[in-house]
């Protein structure tokens, strides 16, 4: 069969029937592998910083100095917030490439545009296990893989819109939620392989290590990364061999080579606003202004405007109509209410899964704000819990939708997650504050954890009413553009929620940021309340 299939109409029952649903299929499944391969190497980070402080990477920042003295701890606290800045410039460029993402298969080809996505994903995992493989690499190239980690969150953009193309209408709930779901699964396996990856020598030592994790030496904190590697490549060879371009997704289908130079192109543009953004984060001397916390916020909406401006004035031609129709939202004041309530949930999710395993390492191991390398002895493992998490997350999102469905409302369902995110986000406040103050602080993990989990659940089952209600808020012309651009936005989350951490826990108190959080979700809710359930509501419980 033919790579590029120009006959494709799926509503056809005798079609959909006798040749669509097999080849639909056989994409979803080379789909799917796909998109989990890209949120696990996108959101891998969170997991490798917590390693990478046990290992001992300190960029070289200590050298000369005396263990023990201010300076030095001052130092050690300062790298402790570099950690968090690696994250979140993964967070940055993988919501920024989505952005372009949203176009690609328009113009490449699904085929074309799931291969090349899946295989850029080499260069963060290659580049990241030849970083850890030596402990003094310095920070920049640490940053520069994960600005190109951002490959993973960008896919998910063009990955949904491609498997949308395939399938009836009748089915896409079913196709889209796999497609999703499975892919977000991602953040569980990669939080669950790398712990186990990294106690081999797989991949050779580490050079100039003389650390120890938990009194045991960590040989093969590279694996974290290489591990990736060949089940890139397997899956690059088979979206290659496996895939098609549909005419139903690319009107005028491209040949390979065609296909190809059209997706780098777009995801260039994507990249160097991230880029931009990534240099202003750590580039630029925000101390010396006296705006090092306000860094984050002048940044975000810097880089949307860079990216959105790349897009409208550098473009190719055949998009630009397309694009026209798809920025018309701006101008829709709900699209920008459900913009702010959807990154409540998936924003949520997504930084939360970035964060959790360093924010946990830092309460409970590292748990002596006065000496950063003291290790508490009776620190649970972290890593043999932490997946639950976003696996919680993203399990639970049909069932947001499905109860959505079965009250007749995504609203209500939101309004319901929604108080509970906010007591589950003061929950873990409160014992961050226990912990804090404890001479075993051990004693508060399971508590802690237990609150956290409810806190990913709500952030699922949101994620999926939230979803539902567009369609009820937005015409059918207005509601992709809408799905497309608060999916991007709400992708940031990953982005701010491990910059917020990273700059309480340098002062030493994490909990304000759940404070912050809580306060945010107390907003959404209110919004959600106005204007689509109160007395004055715009739309009937939709």
């Amino acid at each position: 069969m033919s790579v590029n299939i120009e006959k494709w109409d799926v509503e056809d029952e005798g079609f959909w029937t006798s040749t669509g649903k097999k080849i639909a299929n056989k994409n979803l499944w080379a789909s799917i592998p796909a998109l989990l391969l890209a949120f696990s190497v996108w959101i891998m980070w969170g997991v490798l910083v917590k390693y990478m402080k046990e290992f001992g990477f300190n960029f070289g920042m200590t050298e000369g100095m005396v263990p023990g003295t201010d300076e030095y701890v001052n130092t050690l606290k300062e790298v402790n917030n570099l950690y968090y800045t690696l994250p979140a410039i993964a967070g940055l460029a993988g919501a920024t490439l989505r952005l372009p993402n949203s176009f690609l298969i328009s113009l490449g080809g699904g085929r074309n545009v799931i291969f090349v996505t899946t295989a850029l994903l080499l260069i963060p995992a290659i580049g990241t296990g030849m970083a850890l493989s030596d402990i003094n690499t310095p920070y920049m190239f640490f940053a520069i893989m994960a600005l190109l980690s951002g490959f993973g969150g960008g896919n998910f953009s063009s990955s949904m819109s491609n498997i949308s193309f395939f399938f009836p209408k009748k089915v896409q709930g079913y196709a889209l939620g796999m497609n999703a779901g499975l892919g977000n699964l991602g953040v569980a396996v990669m939080q669950k392989l790398i712990p186990f990856v990294v106690g081999f020598s797989l991949f050779g030592g580490t050079v100039g290590s003389v650390a120890t994790a938990k009194g045991a030496p960590f040989e093969g904190l590279q694996n974290a990364a290489w591990v990736w590697v060949p089940l890139i490549a397997l899956t690059t060879i088979l979206a290659f061999f496996r895939m098609n371009n549909v005419s139903t997704g690319t009107p005028s289908l491209p040949n390979t080579a065609k296909g190809v130079s059209k997706t780098l192109y777009m995801i260039v543009l994507g990249l160097v606003a991230a880029a931009f953004g990534a240099f202003m984060l750590i580039g630029l001397p925000w101390g010396d202004w006296g705006m090092k916390n306000a860094s984050m916020w002048i940044v975000l909406p810097v880089v949307i405007i860079v990216a959105v401006l790349l897009m409208k004035h550098a473009t190719p031609s055949d998009i630009k109509g397309n694009l026209k129709k798809q920025f018309s939202i701006l101008g829709d004041k709900h699209n920008w209410i459900m913009t702010v309530i959807y990154t409540m949930t998936f924003g949520s999710f997504i930084g939360y899964s970035m964060v959790f395993p360093k924010l946990a390492q830092d309460i409970f191991v590292y748990s002596n704000p006065l000496d950063p390398e003291w290790v508490n002895p009776n620190a649970p493992n972290i890593m043999i819990w932490a997946f639950l998490g976003p696996a919680f997350g993203a399990l639970i999102r049909p069932v947001g939708g499905i109860l959505a469905d079965k009250v007749n409302s995504g609203a209500k369902v939101t309004m319901w997650s929604t108080i509970f995110q906010i007591i589950a986000a003061l929950s873990v406040a409160y014992f961050v504050v226990q912990a804090r103050g404890s001479e075993s602080p051990e004693q508060y993990w399971w508590p802690f954890f237990t609150s956290f989990m409810v806190l990913f659940l709500t952030t699922g089952i949101g994620n999926g009413s939230t979803f539902r209600s567009i369609p009820y808020i937005f015409s059918k012309e207005k509601a992709g553009p809408v799905l497309g651009w608060t999916a991007a936005i709400a992708a940031y989350g990953a982005f701010i929620i491990p910059k917020v951490f990273g700059q309480q826990v340098k002062a030493g108190h994490a909990e304000y940021a759940l404070y912050g959080f809580a306060i945010y979700y107390l907003i959404c809710l209110i919004l959600n309340w106005w204007y689509y359930q109160g007395p004055k509501r715009e739309f009937d419980n939709p």
